[in-house]
């Protein structure tokens, strides 16, 4: 098996009330959550900017709290990707927030996830082109959800763009974007959302289209796919975002141990502890 020392594996997110038990103690307070994840995972993909814009004081904080091989995704907020009305995206203040991920050279990407209903055309292209220029300076990846992107097309005009693909592993419904391992860039992006098709149009009553658990025969499908991505890209960062009830640390640890890596991470300050 390949040593997989260029793959970083985590969650997406961090801050979750029910992950109390299923992975953090009890009795954890929600601001040492980020240092108690940082002592299984070396990356967190930040979903909390897509709901609402990010400041800098925000993620200098999180500098702080973890270590200094620690990185980071930020996903773009959601007037950048499903609002698209015509009103002034605000580009400038997103990246004025980020400075500290960026002058700590922590900063890993920007993640820009398009809804289902941004289907490829030239007026979406162009949208698209439109967010990587005014973001140009830091890594970008796109992620679809609507299948009309897949294509040998778009992987080079991602390539021309210095975007990276974001391969999906998510419910085979109809218009669904398959789960492809594509690489644009010099890092590969994989996102996880789970297979609950029942949920994903229509969630019933208690459900959500992202709970899911991962059977270990699930994840074992994405190994090989894993071990060829890391030998054609400079480095993979995988993200479980099925995160109801504590299912992403928990299957983001099952695949650092099929992949061979260690589930546990040396802190500088030792192990945390707990009343």
């Amino acid at each position: 098996m390949a040593a997989f020392d260029n793959v970083r594996v985590g969650a997406s997110g961090f801050s979750f009330k029910d992950w109390r038990g299923p992975f953090y103690p009890e009795s954890i307070s929600a601001s040492r959550m980020l240092e108690y994840y940082s002592g299984f995972f070396d990356a967190v993909e930040i979903n909390s900017s897509y709901y609402r814009m990010p400041t800098a004081r925000m993620f200098a904080g999180m500098v702080r709290a973890t270590d200094p091989d620690f990185g980071f995704v930020v996903k773009l907020h959601a007037s950048m990707t499903h609002g698209r009305d015509g009103s002034a995206f605000p580009f400038a203040d997103f990246a004025e927030a980020l400075r500290p991920l960026e002058e700590s050279g922590r900063l890993l990407g920007l993640l820009a996830q398009f809804p289902y209903e941004f289907r490829r055309s030239d007026d979406n292209l162009s949208y698209l082109r439109l967010a990587r220029s005014r973001l140009e300076r830091f890594p970008f990846f796109a992620e679809f959800r609507h299948d009309s992107w897949l294509g040998p097309e778009t992987f080079e005009e991602l390539r021309e763009m210095r975007a990276g693909w974001c391969s999906v592993d998510e419910p085979q419904l109809k218009g669904l974007m398959p789960p492809v391992a594509e690489a644009t860039a010099p890092a590969a992006y994989v996102r996880f959302h789970g297979r609950n098709s029942a949920d994903w149009w229509t969630p019933r009553p208690g459900s959500d289209r992202y709970l899911y658990d991962y059977s270990e025969r699930e994840l074992l499908e994405w190994v090989p796919k894993i071990e060829s991505l890391s030998a054609r890209c400079e480095s993979v960062l995988m993200f479980f975002n099925n995160c109801h009830f504590g299912n992403a640390p928990k299957n983001a640890k099952e695949m650092k141990k099929l992949l061979g890596l260690p589930v546990a991470r040396a802190r500088r300050g030792g192990e945390l502890e707990f009343d």
